[in-house]
């Protein structure tokens, strides 16, 4: 009874990441809805959390993806949505129109990354976040944000947004922080600090590197908290949903932590 917490849907484009040539890395990435349903049969997912495809310079590819999104939690109610937003300013408009989407019977999340630009702390970005989880917060949906070592997407620069919004809406932190760094600032205190405090934050172990799922099992074992905030999440096609799974499986066995980690937790966050 798995449920998978980040996984995208849609192709893009090839490009010349690095200044080398233009290449697709993603190449498990599907086109389909029904590519995308015949994936989560084959691998026994019973729900999952789907998102625009993104990492190509250029933001007009995942928007555009947001209706096929829609799309996708229409024709089959085991499919939840997130959409693609952008804290940009100018991606102001275009953030406008996708948050209009929020409505949608389907949709459970919208997604925030700095990959691509923008900062949390950018005074230019503060009214397309405001906007952001204030849409979060009348539609009752959760905030997916992007974490990676370094730069605008550093723990550093995203915990910023637990602080300013998370009393009021849910934050799911993808990728345990991001890097070395980031698991050890998130897994060796932040995390918990948060939730003692009350803060609605969640995480998963996308990417992880492999002592962090260890660790962070241990931690909330040990201190007692945190075993209803952590997400399986396999993020295909940048991901690996096989080799995801079995690493957090070997880690939460199957008792009251799996449960939370691969089925109720979903559940609380996105129906």
């Amino acid at each position: 009874m798995i449920r998978d917490a980040h996984r995208h849907l849609g192709v893009l484009p090839a490009y010349p990441f690095y200044g080398g040539p233009p290449i697709s890395a993603d190449i498990s990435a599907r086109a389909t809805v029904d590519e995308l349903i015949a994936d989560m049969d084959r691998e026994g997912t019973e729900r999952a959390l789907v998102i625009p495809n993104y990492g190509v310079p250029d933001v007009s590819w995942s928007f555009a993806l947001n209706e096929l999104v829609v799309e996708a939690t229409q024709r089959d109610d085991r499919i939840r949505g997130g959409l693609w937003t952008s804290p940009r300013p100018q991606d102001a408009a275009a953030t406008e129109l996708a948050l209009k989407l929020a409505v949608e019977p389907g949709i459970r999340a919208l997604k925030l990354s700095f990959l691509l630009g923008g900062g949390a702390d950018d005074p230019a970005c503060i009214p397309q976040l405001d906007a952001i989880f204030a849409t979060a917060a009348e539609h009752d949906l959760t905030v997916h944000v992007h974490t990676s070592p370094g730069a605008a997407s550093d723990i550093d620069q995203v915990g910023s947004l637990v602080d300013r919004y998370a009393d009021r809406v849910r934050l799911h932190l993808v990728h345990l922080g991001g890097g070395m760094s980031g698991h050890m600032k998130l897994i060796g205190g932040r995390f918990f600090d948060w939730l003692d405090a009350g803060k609605q934050v969640y995480t998963d172990t996308s990417w992880a590197i492999g002592f962090a799922p260890r660790w962070l099992a241990a931690e909330i074992e040990r201190r007692g908290v945190g075993h209803d905030h952590l997400l399986f999440a396999s993020d295909e096609p940048w991901g690996d949903h096989t080799g995801e799974y079995a690493r957090l499986r070997a880690v939460v066995g199957d008792g009251e932590l799996s449960q939370h980690v691969f089925t109720s937790t979903f559940d609380t966050l996105y129906g």
